[in-house]
Formats: C-alpha cells, structure tokens, sequence
C-alpha cells in the first residue's frame, strides 16, 4: 500500500497585477492592512512551497479573471494590444515562467474582446479551462473543458488529477457586445452534472476551478436563469468532486467543506484573496491500495506579503512593467487645485460632477433629450493634485474599462433607478449616529450611481431614515419636479446597460448612444483638449445625503 500527499496550489482575481506597484499612486502598493499584490510575489510563494514538498508533488491552477484591472492590463491590450504582433501578454509570460498547470477562465477575460482574449490564450504554455463557455454554432465548449495530469509516475502508480474549468454566466449580460451570437453560458452546476463523470472516469483525483463565488448570490437579477456566484451549490449538488478553487466574489476562504447531498463526502473549498494577496494552499492525502483514494483534504491561505518579489520575474518582465510606468505618468494638463473623491460616497463632489459632465457631453452629440449622466465613486483614493496632471492621475477617477452607452428613460424610471442605487445606505435613525460604517451597508462602491444633469441641475435628497424603496425625495430638473412622463437621455457605463448591478429600466431601454468609447478615456481626451481642469467648474450640489428631510454630514477616518 503506498500514500502520498498532493499539494494544489491556486491563485484567482490577478487582474493585471504583475508586480506589487500601484500605477495610480506610482510607488508601490499597500493598503489598510498592509497587504502586497502582484504574481512576482505569487512566484515567490510557489518556489517555497515547491522546494519544501517536491515540484512533482504540487498542481498550480488560477480561477481566472487575469488581463484586466491596471493599467499594465490596459496597455497590453489597447495601446500597445498583444494582436498586433509577438509581443506575449506580461501575465501570460509571468504565469508561463512560473509553471502554471491550468487556469478557468474569468468574466473579465472577455471585456477587451474576444480577439485578444484568444490571442492570450495562444501566448499560454497551459490550458485555458471553461467547460460552460459554449460555442453558438456547434454546441460545443469554446475553450478546453477539463485537462487530466498525471503525477508520480517514477516509483510508483501514476495519480490522475482532473481540472475542470467553469467560467461566469453573468459574460452574457456584462460582456453582451463581445459575446452575444458568439458564445452562451449555461450553469456551473448543469455543465459539471454533465462534464464530471467523464473527467471521474479517467481521473483518481478531480479539482473544480470555478470563477464564482462560494456563496449562492447574484447581481444579475433574472436577467440570465443561472446565479451568478454557486461554487458552494456545485460542491453539494454534483457527485465525484474532491475540491474547488473559488473566483470572482474578492473574499477569503481559507478553508471550507461541504457536504455532498448524494455522496455524503466533504468537498474542500478554498478561495484567496484577490490580485495575488494570498495563494491558497490544498493538500490531498491519498492511499493506492489497488487504486489511489483520497483520505484527507485540507487547505490553508499564505500570504504575499510574507515574502519578496521573484526576481526572476522582476527581471523578465520589467521592460514591461516600466513601459507602463512611463506611460500613465505622461503629462496631459494642469489642475487648477487638488480634487479629490474621498468623500464622494456621502457628498456631491468635483470629482464625481467632472466624470458625469464629461459622460454627459458626449451623449448630448446623438440627441435632443435632455442628459442626465450617472456614475459611481468607484475609487475612494482616487485624488487629482494641483499643477501638472498625468494619465494616471485622470485614471485614478476612473479604475474600470467602461465603455459610453446613453439610454432613454422616463422621469418614473429614472426615479427607480435611483432608488435602487440609494440602497447602498442602511436605513437610520433621524438623529444619528452618521458615521461611514453606521450608514453605509453591504453593498459594492461601483453600485451607489449618482445624477448630474448637462443643461440643467437635476438635484434630489437621499432620505437615509426612511427604508429602502421610499428614499429619493424632492426629485427635480431645473428646479421643477421630474413628472414620471419625463423623458431624459441617461449616460451609463456599459456594465449598467448590460445590466450589472440589476437596476431596474436601464437593460431594457432603448439605446440612444452607444459608440464603444471608453469612459477613462475620455475624461483623458476632455483634460488634454481644455488644458487645465478647475474643480470650482464642478462645484455644486446635484444630491444631498437627509435624515428625516435634514441634512447630514457623514463622519469619516478616510
């Protein structure tokens, strides 16, 4: 009878960050709890854990979401774009030097289109996995499904691990203009009910990687008929996995198991943290008595931070990492003062006001409709200082590669819309206490959308002690009240009209705008072509935060 003991290691949620540097910041990264980022780090992580158990013994997967997400992400596939010639992508290059066994593929692996997608695919040395990204045409997985590797083959029985990949069905409705008639995306849990028995029989060992969360939640609404995050329910209602490597939700899970409801076996769950924080660690215990059987599962996470950056990474792929540096400190204009969004998610802002009002200009080239535009605070660092102004400063407002889409909406409809996105506040009572954790709730920064209109001010209060669904009060435009027939053009981004966040009327509404301009970009266009940025053009009041019709001021550490 032999044993041996397998160690799977697994990072998700890279999104473009290759070495642990804030390009936004320009110096190296950090954060409230000192973490690091970054796959030289990860590099650092694997070598260790490598030499200490055997590299024959260990598996390296990723659960995806890997080209997007900084601005060396955004180089690599906009201004000097991998399709144009032999250049390898710096992550795929990275993850090559590193040894990757296999990778799922991300939501975010399709948001640049599906030609640099598959040009990323070609520069890997490893399978790109997603069972459930299905081909239009033939019925087919698009991607590789599943791999099988075989292990230990010298001095003794060889050990079989399936991989199954599984991707996110919520590409359909974020990503719908690279994807729609191309490819679907059906369920984590029908395609494993169908893909695992095969990848059982020819495996002793089957790990999941799966870009969903754990825990069974969607942002999708009914917009597609599968959740959005079900890793958990895949664990319990498909037979013969061992363990999954989460992605997508941005959590920690160290360890978790979960009871299969037709075998009665546990199945390991194990998540790191995102953008290279963490790497997990899982170790399979097996017995070969006439075949391999798994007897114990456990998993831990290590932390980057822990350790120094590779250099053999560093030294790889830091031409690439300076040409971006270069870059995004290239100087577009001036700024008139500092501008800063620390504060945007509890007051109007110059900030905010100078994204929408960009949004806004643009949309008013295709209609006659009156514009409204709406974004969200999607970086509280973000901060624009006094004097010369670079790219990375302007991007810093902006952190995501959201294209342009105006849509029509109707007094009513806008008023719903912006119910829902005052749900990004616990209800409280009149007196207080306002502090930021008091007042905010569970809900993501990039979904608290604003209104600010081009011709005319529309101004509203956010009501915090009432509950949610009855909050948006003295709603006007021009100092008129908005009538539920007005109609109004509505600048977005285009993970709104797709339907991110499941706000209610903007999916569904007809579209007057939609020329696939990015958003960050154009804020960099508006600055070089003015010159110099003043927030004092930008400051008013469009929102107020009330308590019981009284305004609040909002306490916070930031």
């Amino acid at each position: 009878m032999r044993t041996f003991t397998l160690t799977v290691m697994g990072s998700t949620d890279l999104h473009g960050n290759l070495f642990n540097w804030d390009y936004y910041l320009d110096r190296e990264f950090d954060d409230f709890a000192h973490n690091d980022v970054g796959l030289a780090k990860i590099s650092t992580l694997v070598n260790d854990v490598r030499s200490s158990v055997g590299r024959h013994r260990t598996l390296l997967l990723d659960a995806g979401d890997t080209i997007q997400g900084t601005p060396l992400a955004y180089y690599y596939a906009k201004v000097e774009p991998i399709t144009r010639g032999a250049h390898v992508h710096p992550m795929a290059a990275a993850m090559n030097a590193i040894g990757y066994t296999a990778a799922a593929l991300g939501n975010h692996e399709f948001n640049y289109g599906l030609s640099v997608l598959r040009t990323f695919e070609r520069q890997l040395e490893f399978p790109l996995l997603a069972a459930n990204a299905v081909d239009v045409t033939t019925g087919l997985p698009a991607f590789q499904p599943y791999a099988v590797k075989t292990l230990w083959r010298t001095g003794g029985p060889p050990l079989r691990v399936g991989i199954l990949g599984l991707t996110n069905p919520g590409i359909a409705v974020w990503d719908r203009a690279h994807v729609d008639g191309v490819l679907t995306f059906p369920g984590l849990v029908e395609q494993a009910l169908h893909w695992v028995p095969e990848i059982r029989r020819k495996s002793d060992l089957v790990v999941v990687v799966a870009h969903s969360g754990a825990d069974l939640s969607s942002s999708l609404g009914d917009q597609v008929p599968f959740p959005e995050n079900c890793a958990e329910l895949v664990a319990e209602t498909v037979p013969g996995i061992d363990a999954i490597l989460v992605g997508h939700a941005h959590v920690e899970i160290p360890s978790r198991f979960v009871t299969n409801k037709v075998t009665g076996r546990p199945v390991l769950l194990t998540e790191p943290l995102f953008s290279g924080k963490r790497l997990s660690l899982m170790e399979f215990d097996l017995r070969h008595d006439g075949r391999w059987e798994l007897q114990a599962s456990r998993s831990s996470v290590l932390s980057s931070a822990a350790v120094q950056e590779d250099p053999r990474i560093v030294r790889l792929l830091r031409h690439d990492h300076e040409k971006v540096v270069s870059y995004v400190n290239a100087r577009v204009g001036t700024c008139s003062a500092a501008m800063s969004a620390s504060r945007a998610r509890f007051e109007d802002t110059p900030a905010l006001r100078f994204i929408n009002h960009v949004q806004a200009l643009e949309v008013a080239k295709s209609t006659s409709l009156p514009v409204i535009s709406l974004c969200a605070p999607f970086n509280r660092a973000a901060a624009i200082p006094a004097g010369d102004v670079s790219i990375r400063d302007v991007a810093g407002l902006y952190i995501f590669d959201n294209t342009l889409v105006g849509v029509r909406l109707t007094g009513g409809q806008l008023r719903d819309f912006l119910e829902e996105s005052a749900r990004y506040f616990r209800q409280v009572p009149p007196d207080g206490p306002f502090t930021a954790a008091s007042v905010s709730a569970d809900v993501p920064d990039y979904n608290f959308d604003i209104a600010y209109g081009l011709t005319a001010p529309l101004t509203y209060d956010i009501d915090i002690a009432r509950p949610a669904g009855s909050r948006i009060t003295d709603l006007r435009f021009g100092g008129e009240p908005v009538a539920d027939s007005a109609e109004f053009a509505v600048a977005v981004n285009n993970y709104r009209q797709a339907g991110g966040g499941d706000f209610p009327h903007v999916a569904s509404a007809p579209v007057l705008h939609n020329q696939q301009q990015e958003i960050r970009q154009l804020l960099i266009d508006w600055v070089k072509a003015v010159g110099v940025l003043d927030p004092a053009g930008f400051t008013g009041t469009d929102w107020r935060l009330v308590a019981d019709g009284r305004p609040v001021v909002v306490s916070t550490n930031e």
